[in-house]
């Protein structure tokens, strides 16, 4: 993978300005439209305003908030943000307000969420219920439909009385309007369903009613869905036919959406290959005289570049890179792109915290959407500070104490940076995790940072040094079972098969079902000879059954699983099923990535002991041997902090114990890093 800025210094196209007529964009770049759990929490305007006004002041050209219901229907949840009084504009002026003292426009998204609302009061085309919501929503009166009409061009007035640029109307990713327009969900015989000419009628109405309410002055934009990635959606024939409509209804930009929210197709996790959608951008922009926005996994200047100097798009939309970074483009403009903080795609603290109900945030920025909580100023007295490891934990806390004034002294044992990130760079599918590190190393060569590699520090090493404090983020270790025969030439651990490199059999049993476990077994079932999916789109495409020729319905074509290098068993002693704790959003992809490499996944599993023949289990069907050439150990892990208990027996000056040195339940970057940037708050 290239590093970032290793190519290009000077982005032309991404900072050309976009004149629209009555309003100018500074740049080429749109924030992307994501929902925070801000919009519902306490004080939570106010965050937003702290949040949305750092993105403007690191020059992002035009803004998208999260998606904000016209009417209670169309709340995503029972508490959801919906704008529909005049008593609620004065709250969003917070938000403008702020986001204006830059050169920086700024659009309500309105989103109804249609069929996916999380609660008994949605509203759809036709009565059905979605497969990721437990309430069915009923079918829409025309009175409803007309209403519904009024309330997007009602939400949009408000919009601009409280001082945003525009709006953006959400016509994608399965919700609402989309439900009018795909077969699968509008089963209506009125002149809303039927044709497409009826079923497309409401996402006219809906736009047309918005420009009639809010004058030519205000910034359109329509998010339209390019590839719904479900059967029975929309044809190419049909996105294009709308598309056309779609200046003489009043529209100004039109955006990007890949996929519902069903599909059972990734699109913007780790594994799916950058910009792996702009195709279809490129491929509407031959056929509308609009500016269109390309989207999904687009995570570095370089790319913005190639995509705006090919003519594939006219801007690009980021959403969760400007949670990663506030201030991506500036570092690009100053010719810093080294220095960006790169969104690895992890889905971790975003996304999955939405799908939790929590606020959302981000694995390798945890100070994003909780601006409000920490403070920019240096420390009063300067401290030096040991550090001891260079995992997530580590480095985080070094780089945020070094920018707050203090003078950390990383000590590493190992020849390189990056603990587990070293691990987890090698699964295929998760090759961004390169970025973070890259991003480190950066960042203590920027910061002055004394690093000292290969240095194993002991106690009488900490003992006789002079250091003010020391933070032991000394990582874990592998737990090895007691199982007979465990020290069997077969077996291997997780770092000797992923980071060591050790040669293994053509069938392996892997032992643990965790996240390590799946990990493992995915960089198992890969060549190592072959580019992985995630770097290669069209077998990416041919795996997940994604149609670029766009033949039928939707986008979809059965998939081609991939043939897998070795033969897996994956075995855990739990009756759970596999995988159970891995990522809201992104756990059914590894699962039903092994599933489609026929990974043999038993459960309730007994070891019994391992030898010549191979690992003798006992399972709820009996008594087996499996005979694999290798049995790969992925039982865990315990903290390695020995030494921090040694130090706080021996000496009185403060030790802090951060990282999975602290706690070992899973390797858990997220926590780690937010750890060390927290506690650098404190010291």
């Amino acid at each position: 993978m290239t590093a970032l800025g290793a190519l290009m210094k000077n982005y032309d196209a991404l900072f050309k300005p976009l004149d629209l007529g009555f309003c100018k964009l500074r740049n080429r770049v749109i924030m992307g439209s994501m929902h925070t759990g801000l919009e519902e929490t306490k004080n939570g305007f106010d965050k937003m305003a702290a949040f949305y006004g750092d993105r403007a002041k690191g020059g992002v050209g035009l803004i998208v908030t999260g998606g904000i219901a016209p009417n209670l229907q169309g709340r995503i949840h029972p508490f959801g943000l919906q704008l529909s009084y005049p008593w609620q504009v004065a709250k969003h002026k917070k938000i403008t307000n702020k986001v204006h003292k830059h050169d920086t426009k700024i659009c309500l998204q309105i989103l109804h969420a249609g069929r996916y609302a999380y609660h008994p009061f949605g509203a759809t085309p036709s009565t059905s219920k979605a497969p990721i919501s437990p309430f069915k929503a009923r079918g829409m009166s025309k009175l409803g439909i007309k209403k519904t009409i009024w309330d997007y061009a009602n939400c949009a007035r408000l919009a601009q009385k409280a001082g945003y640029d525009g709006v953006e109307i959400m016509g994608s990713e399965g919700y609402l309007i989309n439900q009018f327009l795909a077969p699968r969900t509008n089963k209506r015989t009125d002149e809303y369903g039927g044709s497409f000419e009826n079923r497309s009628r409401f996402a006219l109405e809906v736009i047309r009613s918005i420009r009639e309410k809010t004058g030519e002055n205000f910034i359109i934009i329509y998010r339209l869905s390019m590839l719904d990635l479900i059967k029975d959606g929309q044809t190419w024939d049909e996105v294009v036919t709308l598309a056309k409509q779609l200046k003489e209804a009043g529209v100004n930009i039109v955006n990007t959406g890949i996929g519902w929210h069903e599909a059972r197709v990734p699109t913007i996790a780790t594994m799916v290959p950058r910009a792996a959608f702009v195709w279809i951008t490129e491929r509407i922009k031959k056929e509308i005289d609009l500016p269109v926005v390309a989207t999904n996994r687009i995570n570095t200047p370089d790319k913005i570049e190639e995509i705006l100097e090919s003519g594939q798009a006219d801007l690009v939309s980021m959403a969760r890179p400007f949670l990663a970074d506030p201030d991506f483009l500036l570092k690009a403009q100053a010719n810093k792109s080294d220095e960006i903080n790169t969104c690895i795609a992890c889905n971790q603290a975003c996304l999955d915290h939405i799908f939790q109900n929590k606020i959302s945030s981000c694995l390798v920025n945890p100070k994003a959407c909780h601006e409000t909580e920490y403070t920019s100023e240096k420390v009063k007295k300067a401290k030096r500070i040991a550090v001891v490891g260079s995992g997530p934990a580590g480095l985080s806390f070094a780089v945020e104490a070094a920018q707050r004034g203090h003078q950390p002294v990383i000590f590493e044992k190992a020849s390189e940076i990056g603990g587990q990130f070293n691990i987890a760079k090698e699964i295929p599918g998760k090759e961004e995790f390169r970025e973070t590190i890259r991003y480190f190393l950066k960042q203590i060569e920027v910061l002055n940072i004394e690093l000292h590699l290969n240095k194993e520090v002991n106690i009488d090493f900490l003992g006789s040094s002079d250091f003010d404090e020391v933070v032991f983020a000394s990582g874990v270790r592998p737990r090895i079972p007691k199982i007979d025969g465990i020290g069997h030439e077969k077996v291997l651990s997780y770092p000797e098969v992923l980071y060591q490199k050790k040669p293994v059999g053509k069938k392996v049993a892997v032992i643990g079902a965790g996240g390590i476990g799946f990990d493992t077994s995915e960089f198992l079932i890969h060549n190592p000879d072959h580019i992985s999916e995630s770097m290669d789109k069209e077998a990416f495409f041919k795996h997940w059954g994604i149609d670029t020729d766009y033949k039928d319905r939707g986008a979809v074509t059965p998939k081609e699983k991939p043939a897998p290098f070795r033969e897996i068993y994956l075995l855990q002693r739990k009756a759970t099923k596999h995988g159970k704790f891995l990522g809201k959003t992104t756990g059914w992809i590894h699962r039903q990535s092994l599933k489609d490499a026929n990974v043999n996944m038993l459960k309730e599993v007994t070891y019994k002991k391992i030898d010549d023949q191979g690992l003798h289990i006992e399972t709820p069907e009996g008594s087996k041997v499996l005979d694999v050439d290798n049995v790969v150990i992925c039982a865990g892990q315990y903290s390695d902090n020995e030494l921090f208990h040694k130090f706080k027996e021996l000496d009185n000056r403060p030790a802090h114990l951060i990282g999975g040195a602290e706690k070992s339940m899973e390797i858990d970057a997220k926590r780690a890093i937010k750890q060390g940037v927290n506690l650098a708050n404190k010291i």
